[in-house]
């Protein structure tokens, strides 16, 4: 096989539309066939539907740990953004990369993807390994059964590198996230006579009004974290619906919430005491009016914070590879909080920036994926020489 530049990987990754709630089967695949091209054998691990899958592919050694570079194959959807360029089709205007996935994610895949020639010509005394994920966009879901297996090898990663975009400066943190529903269910009849039924949206708004008050303790200063961007775990109502028509007292509001909390902040505590408040003071209100009434509570997307310690293996790797020690944290979540849950410490560093995600006419420079092309060369030979 002729050695492909980053820059054509990416075309031909992007020319593959993942939008999430489609299948990257084709793309998977392509990433397959290309390092079967190399004479590297990859495992493909399925959905239930068979529909989408994870690729896990090693290089060198497989009787340690090594270092694992991850990234995920989804993108986000393009319906109703005004692109002036087509979206699934790399264009190149002014030394920037143009295509959705171009930053997230898919300039640091096509990177780690074009130097695996130059991982084949070392002799590695420690591994390489690649896992590229699916529906990371939705909850980090793919990923998870492919850190299961891992879990489960006597030799798994040492450690993860995952090129989200951060412009190439070390990253090791972020918050976590949890994503919730909540479902009211009053009890309707005639506005006319509103006192003999259940106001679902009013009682809805005193579930969102109790929300608030935590996201307020939550902003004291002794719970801040300086490294992060606002500085404390936050809590916002996304979403809402209810009611039928204005003279109807409305029997059903449905609203969902999200926590975006520090690593060292457990985001089920927020979902517990609202669910306690719902249980003991709501309900018991809505009850003395009419025993059909209802709060359900259903988790939407759930991932773990990061926070890797600025001391350890993985961080003085990656300052290395960046050429900083400048370490900072993004605002946005990513699949490390899970490989550091399933003992894979995790650093985050990548091409192109955030800022260019999820937009129309999203784009990663040339310049910035040299550079990752350059950082990947740097830690081929740190793998040659490490014992």
């Amino acid at each position: 096989m002729n050695k492909l530049s980053s820059r054509d990987l990416l075309a031909q990754l992007i020319a593959f539309p993942t939008v999430s709630r489609d299948s990257n089967l084709g793309l998977i695949e392509f990433i397959r066939d290309y390092l079967a091209g190399l004479d590297v054998a990859c495992e493909l691990d399925y959905n239930g539907e068979r529909s989408k899958a994870n690729l896990f592919a090693t290089i060198g050694p497989t009787d340690r740990g090594g270092v694992l570079l991850s990234g995920h194959s989804d993108v986000v959807p393009v319906d109703g953004q005004a692109w002036s360029l087509p979206p699934f089709e790399l264009s190149e205007r002014d030394g920037k990369l143009y295509g959705r996935g171009s930053a997230d994610m898919k300039g640091f895949i096509a990177c780690a993807l074009a130097a695996v020639p130059h991982f084949l010509a070392q002799p590695l005394r420690l591994p390489l390994h690649l896992a590229f994920s699916y529906d990371e966009e939705v909850g980090c879901l793919g990923v998870r059964s492919l850190l299961a297996d891992l879990e489960q090898r006597p030799n798994k990663p040492a450690l993860c590198i995952i090129g989200e975009p951060t412009e190439l400066k070390p990253v090791l943190g972020h918050k976590g996230k949890l994503a919730m529903r909540c479902q009211v269910q009053g009890a309707a009849c005639h506005s006319a006579y509103a006192t003999q039924g259940v106001n679902a949206i009013e009682y809805a708004a005193k579930l969102i009004n109790r929300l608030g008050e935590i996201g307020q303790r939550l902003s004291a200063l002794e719970r801040q974290d300086a490294r992060f961007d606002p500085p404390y775990s936050t809590v916002q109502t996304g979403l809402i619906q209810g009611g039928r028509a204005l003279n109807i007292v409305p029997a059903d509001c449905q609203f969902d919430f999200e926590v975006r909390a520090l690593p060292a902040h457990d985001p089920l505590q927020v979902a517990a005491e609202l669910m306690d408040y719902a249980a003991n003071t709501v309900l018991p209100q809505m009850r003395a009016r009419s025993a059909e009434t209802a709060i359900e509570f259903q988790p939407l997307s759930a991932y773990p914070g990061l926070a890797t310690d600025p001391h350890s293996e993985a961080a003085q790797l990656l300052a290395l590879l960046a050429g900083s020690g400048d370490f900072g944290t993004v605002a946005f979540g990513t699949e490390g909080g899970l490989f550091h849950q399933a003992g894979i410490p995790t650093v985050i560093c990548g091409p192109g920036s955030m800022d260019q995600g999820h937009k129309p006419d999203e784009f990663v420079s040339a310049e910035q994926l040299a550079g990752c092309d350059a950082m990947l060369l740097r830690l081929a030979q740190w793998l040659q020489e490490s014992s």
